[in-house]
């Protein structure tokens, strides 16, 4: 089932509590295709509580209400494998058994069996990156630059429907973190992929260029 081409994320009113608090009040918004809203608010306000809730990783410690859909597939209930739902966290967390190649490798979905293709799909990321011919290197040889990008085309490869994107750019100096947001928002609107970015950073925020959702208590929207 391709439901995600094209298709909307939509949150509908998702509260999510813990310990009898409310963290985030009942919120309802959509994402439309190759777009990218910007969520924000101060540490511990439930920023990445709300994307581990779209992605279907949430603590179960949380009381979560509302539902998650793409396009009219509501996902809420799903496993996260089954949910199609690309993740670029702040740390790259790439295979560091594995070269660049195999990582990438790594993503590419079960219907893509033939060598020949697996192998061109790997190239055409690598060379989309600007890192053409790095396929054998060994991912520690690579600059926190490179390696961001490496991560970021193996979320690509997995084909997801919707990209979440936890503070992907903390950990970047000034002049990476410009160049990578670029990268990243590029390639989402290029995919027509529905993009959610959480940050606590104002900067962010104007560079995704889309719409921004404050979780600062009292929830404004």
């Amino acid at each position: 089932m391709n439901r995600g081409a094209f298709a909307p994320l939509r949150l509908d009113a998702v509260r999510i509590g813990v310990g009898g608090r409310a963290l985030i009040l009942p919120l309802t918004f959509d994402v439309a295709p190759g777009e990218c809203v910007t969520v924000m608010g101060p540490s511990g306000c439930g920023k990445s509580t709300l994307l581990a809730f779209i992605s279907g990783t949430i603590d179960p410690a949380f009381v979560v209400t509302g539902r998650v859909l793409i396009g009219a597939t509501d996902i809420t209930a799903m496993a996260p494998e089954a949910r199609r739902v690309g993740m670029q966290f702040q740390d790259d967390l790439l295979f560091p058994h594995l070269s660049v190649g195999e990582n990438l490798a790594f993503a590419l979905r079960p219907h893509v069996r033939d060598r020949t293709e697996r192998r061109a799909r790997i190239e055409h990321a690598l060379a989309e990156a600007d890192l053409a011919g790095f396929a054998r290197r060994d991912p520690a040889t690579l600059s926190g630059g490179q390696r961001a990008r490496v991560a970021l085309m193996r979320t690509l490869l997995a084909e997801p429907d919707v990209l979440l994107l936890d503070e992907p750019f903390n950990k970047l100096d000034a002049q990476l973190r410009g160049d990578f947001r670029r990268f990243v928002f590029d390639h989402a609107a290029e995919r027509g992929l529905p993009t959610l970015l959480v940050t606590h950073d104002a900067t962010d925020a104007r560079a995704a260029g889309g719409r921004v959702i404050d979780l600062a208590w009292p929830l404004s929207r």
